[in-house]
This record gives structure tokens, sequence and C-alpha cells, in this order.
């Protein structure tokens, strides 16, 4: 995959509602619900409870982070 490609794919969503699920070490994963707030060059970021948390694309890429729209 391409990094233009899953940026492009991500900026879709902005704006809109997405569910966001990371798979850490060690078995823990972790899921967020929140507004995609921002697209950058090498990240995004997702406004979750108050909150602006940054996610990147190589993640995304690996399987590390999922993004789902809602």
């Amino acid at each position: 995959m391409n990094l233009d490609l899953i940026r492009d794919d991500i900026a879709k969503y902005l704006n809109k509602k997405v569910l966001i699920k990371v798979y850490g070490m060690r078995n823990k994963n972790y899921e967020y619900e929140g507004v995609l707030s921002a697209v950058y060059p090498y990240v995004f970021t997702v406004f979750i409870d108050g909150s602006e948390k940054s996610f990147n694309y190589a993640d995304v890429i690996i399987g590390d982070v999922v993004i789902k729209p809602l």
C-alpha cells in the first residue's frame, strides 16, 4: 500500500465520526470513538472526549490501527 493512497482514503472521513481500533503490545487493545479533526502529511488527529489524539499512517498500513466510519 502507498502512503498517499491511505492518506487520501482517510481524508474522506474528515469532520465525520469514526471508530479507531488500536492493537497494542501484550494483547492491549483500545477502541476510540471520535471525530476525525485533521489530516497531515504523516499523521491524522481524532478529537476524542475533549482531547485530540494523533495516529500515523504507517500504523494503518501494518494493521496496528484500524479506522472505520460510523
